[in-house]
């Protein structure tokens, strides 16, 4: 099950790169692919869209269209990009917890998910927050807009005020803190933003910024042990680089086995240029990788 990218904004299951990676995907590996498409802003806001998606795979877990399908109940992995891949891990979440819910997803393979509104001041953030496709303050923007919060605030998390709040518990903190989850060499010479104490106001009028279902990387260890393996590709050039190397960290210290893929000279949105006109060496790279471990571990 493939949940395509473009910010809670764009994209489409029939996007040309979308549909050409999950027509190989399903070629070599000899398997149904389905991709989901899930209702967008600013038609919907969260959380329209992970519940779309969750109630997809709920659908497709179940008994009826996995025999419908031929489909292994062992064998069923949930996979995103960008966006795509909060959804997926967030998913992935949900459905492990849920008791409902008699088959589970047997791994899930996120692509520079995209997983926390906490802080906007990661290294990777501020190392990366001028170069595209995802730009720092395009990134905050579209969080705004899924989480349904007034434009005019985004100095304020571009700032970390919003994380400032005495809402904001030390345990929750723990969970995005990049200077305990970050291997050394992301580190860097950065070091925690100071922010605002008069900012409190902000996670009291938009509770879902501290919501796993939005931010999976808030989830709790007992939520992220019960979770499937894991493959998690994150790019040097990318804002969401530290998301998904905190995640993987998180994941690792819960138990889950993880398989973390990082690519020096990738960069967000890389994976889907894999299609004339913008066909590059490094999607093409980055594709491989993905499709190799899929098939050694699904």
């Amino acid at each position: 099950m493939y949940f395509h990218g473009g910010d809670w904004l764009l994209g489409s299951a029939e996007r040309w790169s979308n549909d050409a990676l999950n027509h190989m995907v399903s070629d070599e590996l000899n398997t149904v692919v389905v991709s989901v498409e899930y209702r967008l802003y600013p038609e919907v806001r969260f959380p329209v869209p992970y519940l779309d998606c969750l109630a997809a795979a709920k659908h497709f877990l179940s008994a009826e269209v996995l025999a419908k399908y031929s489909i292994d109940p062992e064998r069923v992995a949930v996979s995103g990009a960008s966006v795509g891949g909060n959804l997926a891990a967030a998913v992935a979440q949900g459905i492990s917890t849920d008791d409902a819910v008699s088959v589970k997803f047997s791994i899930q393979a996120l692509i520079y998910p995209m997983l926390q509104a906490l802080d906007f001041n990661t290294p990777s953030y501020l190392q990366n927050q001028d170069v595209p496709v995802l730009y720092r303050g395009l990134a905050v923007r579209f969080w705004l807009q899924y989480l349904g919060v007034d434009l005019s605030l985004q100095p304020q998390l571009l700032v970390n005020n919003h994380s400032s709040s005495h809402h904001v518990s030390p345990e929750l903190r723990a969970r995005v803190n990049w200077t305990t989850l970050l291997p050394l060499r992301f580190k860097k010479n950065h070091r925690p933003v100071a922010v605002d104490k008069g900012s409190q106001r902000l996670v009291k009028e938009v509770p879902a910024l501290l919501d796993a279902r939005a931010s999976p990387l808030l989830a709790g260890p007992e939520v992220l042990a019960k979770c499937p393996r894991a493959y998690v590709l994150t790019c040097e050039n990318d804002v969401l680089r530290d998301d998904g190397l905190m995640y993987a960290r998180r994941l690792q210290d819960a138990g889950v086995t993880v398989t973390s893929s990082h690519y020096d000279d990738g960069f967000h949105g890389c994976f889907s240029f894999i299609v004339w006109p913008v066909e590059f060496d490094i999607g093409k790279r980055l594709v491989r990788g993905y499709i190799t471990w899929l098939q050694n571990n699904l």
